[in-house]
């Protein structure tokens, strides 16, 4: 028999490892001493304590080890219980991998240009949303934004209609126009109202893979995040999928005979948030 300090020279485990093991009943000593205390060892325990151990080595945590050590486990368990470890780290490297690229791209994208490096790029999921919605061939920036106000005004007929979330743009055009622009304004809403001769009443789809970078000021400097957004696009190997939204998050609106939520309003321009969305996806 040995005592603790000397199992644990010979084990090459700490006493208070030891100590652990013995309270989560992974490793009970072979005896107990009723008087002092003392834990005594047994030779023939170091086996399962070097399971114990390569089980560590391997990832798993204490409570899955004592599950695996439990004498009713049987050896086709434990060899499920492997090989889904071995898929479980083998997705934390696929993780790691990829997390580690796209730093590469952030180093390669700061480096072709300094002008990006304020704006930082992300991938998300995009939720659905229940909207009222107005398309058209706009002529111009100023026609979007009376397109906001006619759906606003038809909204605000509803009571408590308006969701305190921000609106949103959705360009469908192929390419950029600052004229004749095919886009659709959208107003979230709390419940469905009824629709009129051209605002719509709609769920967006929910979108998967989204690369979302956020523009802070006013709507003159935007085209600096638009080529950050497609910057990263290029480098890190996605391409573009589907129309780009501009989520308003910060944005002004005057003139109106109703309030809007106070939330996403601004009194100047240099304070306006806005968000590009744009669904992607690896070439």
């Amino acid at each position: 028999m040995f005592k603790i300090g000397e199992f644990s020279r010979l084990s090459r485990v700490s006493v208070r490892m030891l100590r652990h093991y013995d309270q989560l009943g992974l490793l009970t000593p072979s005896q107990t001493d009723s008087f002092t205390g003392y834990r005594y060892y047994s030779a023939d325990q170091l086996p399962r304590l070097n399971r114990i151990i390569a089980l560590r080595d391997l990832g798993f945590s204490l409570e899955q080890i004592a599950e695996m050590l439990n004498e009713d486990v049987s050896s086709e368990q434990l060899l499920g219980m492997l090989k889904l470890k071995r898929a479980d780290v083998e997705q934390q490297m696929q993780t790691e991998q990829e997390r580690l690229y796209r730093l590469e791209a952030r180093i390669k994208q700061m480096n072709q240009t300094a002008n990006h490096t304020k704006y930082d790029v992300i991938l998300r999921d995009i939720e659905s949303e229940l909207v009222g919605a107005y398309r058209e061939v706009a002529k111009d920036d100023n026609r979007i934004q009376e397109m906001f106000d006619l759906v606003e005004t038809y909204i605000a007929r509803y009571e408590n209609a308006r969701a305190d979330k921000p609106p949103f743009t959705i360009y469908y055009d192929d390419e950029y126009r600052d004229v004749e622009i095919d886009c659709e304004v959208c107003v979230p809403l709390k419940y469905a109202i009824p629709e009129s001769e051209s605002i719509r009443v709609r769920k967006t789809p929910k979108q998967f893979k989204v690369a979302c970078v956020v523009h802070v000021g006013n709507y003159l400097n935007i085209g600096q995040a638009y080529n950050a957004l497609l910057n990263w696009i290029d480098v890190n190997g996605y391409q573009m999928k589907g129309p780009i939204r501009e989520i308003y998050l910060k944005y002004g609106a005057d003139g109106l005979e109703f309030e809007l939520p106070q939330t996403y309003l601004a009194q100047e321009s240099n304070q306006y948030v806005t968000e590009l969305q744009l669904v992607v996806e690896k070439l």
